[in-house]
């Protein structure tokens, strides 16, 4: 495989990826760009080589940066702004962690406290009681491992992780 071909491949796959996660596939796309990207590009190649217009650059941009996977780089003597990934992995896994975490689990988490406060006072409403104190103990199991997943060295996480699969 040529290299050409391997970085649209990256660049598809990275994109593909994202969007069975539920993030927009462009944004993923120039994250991966940027990620194997060797030095910061500007938005207009960004939207030269992945065939976008400016607003969807910009946009999807922004959003990296929001999200601590991407940052602005200025270069003495020219008035673009340059965007460079994250490179480091336990970095990006950990700021994707982050962001996840804060926007689907603490708002569901949110919701289940509130919910919480049903009566159980038909056999109905008890087993709905049951069902969501379950749901409820279980993402307060995920998002107590999440945090100590975020606060862990990459190193710890890695000999974890081999251990598991072994």
């Amino acid at each position: 495989m040529e290299f050409l071909e391997g970085k649209a491949k990256f660049i598809e796959s990275w994109g593909k990826m994202a969007s069975d996660w539920g993030i927009n596939r462009t944004m993923a796309q120039v994250h991966a760009l940027l990620l194997i990207a060797p030095e910061a590009m500007t938005a207009d190649q960004v939207m030269e080589e992945l065939d976008i217009s400016r607003g969807n650059a910009n946009m999807n941009i922004r959003a990296l940066m929001d999200w601590g996977l991407v940052h602005k780089q200025l270069k003495s003597g020219e008035r673009k702004e340059y965007f460079f990934a994250e490179k480091d992995m336990w970095t990006v896994v950990r700021q994707i962690i982050i962001n996840r975490k804060k926007r689907e689990l603490e708002p569901m988490i949110k919701a289940l406290d509130e919910i919480a406060s049903v009566e159980p006072l038909t056999p109905e409403s008890e087993h709905f009681c049951e069902v969501v104190q379950d749901i409820r103990k279980f993402s307060n199991k995920a998002n107590q491992t999440l945090d100590t997943l975020i606060k862990a060295e990459s190193n710890w996480f890695t000999n974890m992780f081999l251990n598991m699969v072994r």
